[in-house]
């Protein structure tokens, strides 16, 4: 195993690569375009915009086009900022790994923490619709309001994935090829329909207006722009993971980066060209498959796929069904990806960071992330289903602050090299700096929101449950780094001297 090259002090990021602890993963296995797709189908974009486009027309109505590109802005900003740390330090443990070099061992484990809580949570959510959506394709669909069948259903779905990801990274590409194939052309075959409905003049449609992207007109409502742009945020939280592969990509220090840049580009132009379709010919109106209807919010696919379809329409089922299968697999590769590193560094126990020898995959992290996903999918399901919808909700805290959290360490770990060109100042300061700002007031905006008791579905002593549940957890994350820190196996890791905290500058 190959041993950190750095400068004592840790007072500066320079221009150079780190070498970085060999982990055992099998390396160079993945080139750009799986680095692509990994990032496209971490999103589950079909499921996110079917989930998600109903709620910001409630709010934005037709600046629902102008409100996704908001909300891709302070993303992309991020992406540099994963891409710029990327190139000096490719390590599987993104957040945990720069959040430490940049501001010391209690910042990375705390980063660490939140990539792993926000992966295990969302994957409750997963296996949850995952279950259902199968069940919608069997027969007249009733099978799907069954809660054992379907909470079986996720479990296995999540055991499944978690096989795959266990037996190895190759394995794993072609599951998420085939399902990535599935949800998109499905999801082509539903926008050519709209196209050619369109084009053949629907009736109850509207015409696209460059008025659509007006700002001035959007920020007639700011408070109606910044609630449609925290709901936008999220969406496209996830392309991130082909950065938790760097270690197993070809060259480690750029195509990762690369990747996740071109995913998040893609990503937007997907969930705009998208957006306009369906608001075109279903309009947000509030009757029928009316964008705005309340009854279709929980996804504004499903309400219209017979109408655009008519027996085709279990297509989009599938395609819903596919995207959140591949998002499942690919969720578990990051977390697992993110404790391993935890483990080789010392900040988790030594098991963490072992991998199995035969499949060069995180052997034990993979199935502790499995493991504990599937127990808080089911715990949460039988003791309220709309706690477990709240702490879902509550997802949004833990993105924003470990993306808030690379963003500025970014900045602070390249601070001297800001001046030495135009592009440093703006990639690794300027953007990194404006997308940690941007997240940091979503974070606390969204912390506020989900104060009010009225907002989801449950509460708890007079706060919303979204909000308790998601302090709670994150809360969650401080008690264990406490017990890390005085835990004989992982001490060192916050007691140490830190003279690995730097990185060696480069020509």
């Amino acid at each position: 195993m190959s041993t950190e090259t750095s400068t004592p002090g840790g007072s500066t990021g320079g221009n150079g690569t780190a070498v970085v602890p060999s982990k055992g993963l099998r390396a160079g296995i993945l080139d750009l375009g799986d680095s692509v797709m990994l990032g496209l189908a971490s999103t589950a974009p079909v499921y996110s915009l079917a989930a998600t486009l109903g709620l910001i027309v409630a709010v934005n109505g037709n600046y629902t086009p102008l409100i996704l590109v908001l909300g891709f802005i302070p993303v992309l900003f991020i992406a540099y900022a994963f891409r710029e740390l990327n190139s000096a330090l490719p390590d599987c443990g993104t957040t945990f790994i720069w959040a430490r070099k940049a501001f010391g061992p209690w910042a990375g484990w705390l980063g660490g923490w939140g990539v792993a809580l926000a992966g295990v949570v969302v994957l409750a959510n997963l296996a949850q619709v995952a279950g259902s959506y199968l069940w919608m394709l069997v027969g007249d669909g009733s099978l799907a309001g069954n809660k054992w069948l379907v909470t079986a259903t996720g479990v296995l779905f999540i055991a499944f994935m978690t096989f795959v990801n266990h037996r190895g990274i190759r394995l794993g590409e072609h599951v998420q090829r085939t399902l990535t194939y599935i949800q998109y052309i499905s999801l082509g075959i539903f926008a050519l329909a709209i196209i050619v409905r369109v084009a053949g003049g629907a009736p109850e449609g509207q015409a696209f207006t460059f008025e659509w992207f007006n700002p001035v007109g959007a920020f007639n409502d700011p408070g109606a722009v910044v609630h449609g742009v925290l709901l936008a945020l999220f969406i496209y939280w996830g392309w991130d993971t082909c950065l938790a592969l760097n270690e197993e990509t070809e060259n480690p220090t750029k195509t990762p980066g690369r990747g996740a840049v071109i995913s998040a580009l893609v990503l937007m132009a997907i969930y705009v060209s998208v957006a306009l379709l369906v608001m075109m010919y279903a309009t947000i109106g509030t009757d029928g498959i009316g964008l705005g209807n309340e009854a279709n919010q929980d996804d504004v696919f499903l309400a219209m796929k017979d109408v655009v379809l008519g027996p085709w329409g279990w297509l989009i089922v599938l395609a819903v069904l596919a995207s959140v299968l591949s998002s499942t697999q690919t969720t578990i590769l990051p977390t697992a990806r993110g404790t391993l590193s935890m483990g080789v560094h010392g900040a988790l126990p030594a098991r963490f960071g072992k991998v199995h020898e035969r499949f060069q995959t995180p052997g034990f992290s993979t199935l502790v992330m499995g493991i504990a996903a599937a127990a808080y999918y089911v715990a949460m399901s039988f003791l309220s289903e709309d706690l477990l919808a709240d702490s879902i909700s509550a997802i949004s805290l833990f993105i924003a602050f470990y993306y808030a959290l690379t963003g500025f360490a970014c900045v602070w770990f390249f601070r001297a090299t800001l001046r030495d060109s135009a592009r440093n100042l703006w990639f690794r300061g300027i953007f990194p700096f404006l997308g940690g700002v941007t997240l940091t007031v979503a974070f606390f905006v969204s912390a506020v929101q989900m104060w009010d008791p009225a907002y989801g579905d449950t509460q708890i002593f007079g706060i919303g449950g979204a909000f308790v549940s998601g302090v709670l957890l994150l809360a969650l994350g401080v008690v264990l780094a406490v017990v890390c820190r005085f835990a004989p196996s992982t001490r060192a890791y916050f007691t140490k001297e830190h003279a690995d905290m730097g990185i060696v500058r480069g020509e």
